[in-house]
């Protein structure tokens, strides 16, 4: 929560006071939303997965066999924590703040990870064309380097004290060390990678040649993202006062903070439909 977890009243930001009221709304909205999506995204990641198994011959570039099963891991994993993160909006975080940072640091090591497994593709056409050696050693790198950016995550969140203890992405102050590395993690994934993969196969003649429309669905996951990279760069401004907040932002910079935290959620349900539709026609 960014200005008020209770709707406190402020009077420094315009004649009229200023009132935060989306902590209720998050509280009431997000666990059906939650849950919804992990319902919609256990249907789309087990048909592809089938799919998958089904028919190994019919996955070539840019959507191959070996990325698809691992993107497909990304959005699994993903989609897993959000049954517990639904109940401990609904019903305040039981699990304690070693739980809590734990559930951070898998939620944005399968983000990072399906982050890498795109620009690897993206970059290389033929790196996951075969499991070979190669593959397999460069998928250990993907992994493992994933986990490592997420730690910052997870140092940064944590539980706090409240009428119901809840699970938050920032337990830390705004300049904090683990919290400022976290966020740019955060932009260089939800931001720079995509303009980098947009302005490469612009320019560079043989990623253009070599781009397929297949393509856009890997690049779904980016897209989804990008708003909220871009809400968290807002909102480092306003929380390190390099931007003056005014009532209006007080009052509606949580929900469309949320609402674009929410549009990116949906990538776990909307990348293995996509990917399935694609194959299926």
């Amino acid at each position: 929560y960014n200005y008020s977890d209770s709707g406190e009243t402020f009077a420094d930001y315009d004649a009229a006071p200023c009132h935060n009221h989306y902590c209720a709304h998050f509280q009431r909205v997000a666990p059906t939303f939650l849950a919804l999506t992990c319902a919609a995204a256990a249907l789309g990641t087990g048909g592809l997965l089938v799919a998958l198994a089904k028919r190994p011959q019919a996955w070539g570039w840019p959507q191959n066999r070996v990325l698809v099963a691992q993107l497909a891991l990304g959005t699994a994993l993903f989609a897993a924590l959000l049954p517990p993160l639904a109940a401990g909006i609904g019903q305040g975080w039981r699990l304690g703040a070693l739980l809590c940072k734990l559930t951070h640091l898998l939620w944005h090591w399968s983000l990072f990870a399906q982050g890498l497994l795109v620009a690897t593709s993206s970059f290389r056409r033929t790196a996951w064309a075969r499991w070979d050696p190669r593959s397999r050693r460069l998928a250990a790198a993907v992994w493992t380097w994933a986990l490592l950016l997420a730690v910052p995550a997870a140092l940064s969140s944590g539980s706090v004290p409240a009428s119901e203890p809840s699970c938050v992405r920032r337990s830390v102050d705004v300049l904090a060390p683990a919290y400022l590395l976290h966020l740019a993690l955060c932009l260089c994934l939800f931001l720079l990678l995509p303009a980098a993969l947009v302005a490469a196969t612009v320019a560079v003649p043989q990623l253009r040649a070599g781009w397929q429309a297949g393509m856009g669905v890997s690049w779904l996951f980016l897209g989804l993202w990008v708003p909220y990279g871009l809400g968290l760069a807002v909102d480092f401004l306003l929380q390190a006062r390099l931007l003056q907040p005014t009532c209006g932002t007080f009052q509606r910079f949580d929900l469309v903070l949320g609402l674009s935290q929410g549009l990116g959620v949906l990538h776990c349900c909307l990348g293995p439909a996509a990917l399935l539709a694609l194959r299926l026609c």
